[in-house]
């Protein structure tokens, strides 16, 4: 293919196989594929994309080497900067960040970098041996230790770059899974749990130290870490406080949290028939709001079983948060869209189970101060939506354990973790934190890339207190 010609589009499974299938939906490219978009690339010399990348990969680099034939030296490439580049590759907005500044975006489509970095990483996992872990850089720095608090894509981020610069890290994950919201909150048909758990490998490859099942904030807390020998402790302990409406009926049963119901299927595996974890199978579903979260809800209903599903948003599509990919899937398999439509209150059977939604359409005004129109009501519009089940997917605030433990800590009103982000220090010396424990529900890159500055502030202060000169 010539240079910027038509973007290849990505290879998925049939709507009618997958809507009763765990399978993952996306196939990735085949090498033909791949070497084919990859010659999209202009090859910039100022390099836009990298710029774009919140783990700076060098993305022209890696594209070159898959042009030539050369996935695994693209892979290896990747994992300079991104020691979890399937997880990448599959879930991280790229239309949103590197694609998006693309020089080829300006006229036409972006090369297909998520893609790409998809097939790079499955390439080097199937056609080579185990790569031999990168040697530390200063294998002076062992004597040193760090605390990482949760293996989430912020944390294990953190760990990599501080093991690859030396230092002995040891993470500790509050549940008896590694990933966090990569196991919990993503759906096997985005991110197949094999892919997670080489991936989570490859960080324990490096000499990362993984302890599970150590809930931090109870009988350890951040402060017994420092007095410990651990010169420092990253917080990467995530997002999971769900948000609600706060409008009746909202405890009748039958209502989840978007964050409970990817948990009990996800991490607690309520969709398989040797699991007794409780979960209803619904007839009719609904699901509150419109970002990713909620998309992977309605589309785990709809293979659970659900005869209708449908999606409930105040705003239009046009200001929907989720991926254009992840709303084109859903739509795909069948999910409904009750666009410019707010919940007013839930209604109950005389057993306190939830069977319709009484909800008022909205027409859209001035733009609120994230950029979206504001939803306003049309009066006398109410009308009702019924249901069984209705899943509540609002986003999540930070996990407050951590913060009501450690009052020294400086925290938001709304409770995020105050960080400099210049290095991801708290108020606390020696303590960093990064990703949703900070910003609230954010991107697994987002995270990823707050992991990477907290690691260089780690390394900093570490050389500073030590007057380390190496």
């Amino acid at each position: 293919m010539a240079k910027g010609g038509t973007r290849n589009p990505m290879p998925k499974l049939p709507p009618e196989i997958r809507i009763r299938s765990f399978e993952e939906v996306a196939l990735g490219f085949n090498e033909e594929q791949a070497i084919d978009e990859a010659e999209r690339c202009l090859g910039c010399k100022n390099k836009p994309c990298v710029y774009g990348c919140p783990v700076n990969i060098d993305i022209p680099e890696f594209i070159r080497l898959i042009r030539e034939a050369n996935p695994v030296a693209a892979a290896r490439v990747i994992k300079k900067t991104n020691a979890l580049p399937a997880i990448c590759g599959r879930v991280c907005p790229q239309k949103e960040q590197c694609e998006k500044v693309c020089v080829l975006a300006k006229k036409s489509e972006a090369v297909a970098i998520g893609a790409l970095e998809r097939f790079a990483a499955d390439q080097e996992a199937k056609h080579s041996n185990p790569a031999e872990p990168p040697k530390p850089e200063n294998p002076e720095l062992c004597k040193y230790c760090v605390a990482v608090v949760g293996s989430g894509p912020a944390g294990l981020t953190a760990a990599s770059d501080l093991a690859r610069t030396g230092y002995s890290v040891t993470i500790f994950e509050a549940l008896h899974k590694t990933g966090g919201v990569l196991r919990y909150g993503i759906p096997e048909f985005r991110l197949p749990r094999h892919i997670l758990d080489r991936e989570v490998d490859y960080v324990r490859s490096l000499g990362v130290k993984i302890l599970t099942d150590v809930v931090i904030g109870k009988a350890v807390g951040v402060k017994d870490l420092l007095n410990e020998g651990f010169e420092a402790v990253f917080i990467g302990t995530g997002a999971g406080t769900p948000k609600f409406l706060g409008i009746p009926g909202e405890n009748l049963s039958g209502i989840y949290s978007g964050n409970e119901w990817l948990t009990r299927i996800n991490l607690m595996r309520a969709h398989e028939i040797d699991y007794a974890t409780p979960i209803k199978v619904p007839k009719r579903a609904c699901v509150i709001g419109a970002g990713n979260t909620a998309m992977d809800c309605a589309r785990t209903a709809l293979r659970l079983g659900a005869k209708e599903v449908t999606i409930v948003y105040r705003r239009s599509r046009a200001e929907m948060p989720a991926r254009a990919e992840e709303i084109e899937n859903a739509e795909e398999e069948g999910v409904r869209f009750q666009l410019l439509t707010n919940p007013k209150r839930f209604l109950g059977n005389e057993r306190g189970a939830v069977e319709a939604i009484e909800c008022s359409r909205m027409e859209l005004g001035e733009a609120d101060e994230s950029g979206r129109r504001r939803p306003i009501p049309v009066p006398n519009s109410e009308f009702r939506i019924e249901c069984d089940t209705v899943i509540v997917a609002l986003g999540q605030n930070p996990n407050p354990l951590i913060r009501m433990t450690t009052p020294e800590l400086d925290t938001e009103p709304w409770g995020g973790i105050i960080v400099d982000p210049r290095t991801g220090m708290t108020s606390i010396p020696g303590v960093f934190a990064g990703g949703d424990v900070v910003t609230g529900e954010a991107t697994v890159i987002a995270a990823m890339g707050a992991g990477k500055i907290a690691a260089a502030g780690i390394d900093s202060y570490i050389r500073q207190k030590h007057n380390l000169i190496i």
